[in-house]
C-alpha cells in the first residue's frame, strides 16, 4: 500500500510553485553553484537567489558547503535530481523537467 503524507507533499509542492525556485533546482542538478553564479544564469538579484536559496535549504532540498569565502548549493542526495533524470523525486510525486527547457548555465 502507498504512503502518501498529504501534509508533506502539499508543503512541498507549495514551496516548488515559485518559477524561480524551480530554475534554481534545475540549475544545481547540473552541479554546486554559488549565489553569484545561480544570480548571474537567473538574471536575477542576488538577494532574491539567496531569499529562495533559504527557503529551500530550510525545506531540505538544498545544502550548502563552504568552501573558502564562497558557499556553494547543491542538491540534498536522494532526490533523484541530475542532468540525466531530468525528475524530482519528492517522494510522493515525481516532477519531470522538460527535456526541451534550456539549461542554466555553462
Amino acid at each position: 500500500m502507498l504512503d502518501i503524507k498529504p501534509v508533506h507533499c502539499s508543503h512541498m509542492l507549495a514551496l516548488l510553485s515559485d518559477p524561480q525556485r524551480l530554475r534554481i533546482i534545475e540549475c544545481l542538478s547540473e552541479k554546486s553553484r554559488n549565489v553569484g553564479e545561480l544570480a548571474s544564469c537567473l538574471g536575477k538579484h542576488m538577494v532574491k537567489v539567496s531569499h529562495h536559496l533559504s527557503i529551500l535549504r530550510k525545506a531540505g532540498l538544498v545544502k550548502s558547503n563552504r568552501m573558502g569565502r564562497f558557499i556553494y548549493y547543491e542538491l540534498q542526495s536522494g532526490l533523484g535530481v541530475s542532468g540525466s533524470t531530468g525528475h524530482l523525486d519528492l517522494g510522493c510525486c515525481r516532477l519531470e523537467f522538460s527535456k526541451i527547457s534550456k539549461k542554466c548555465c555553462s
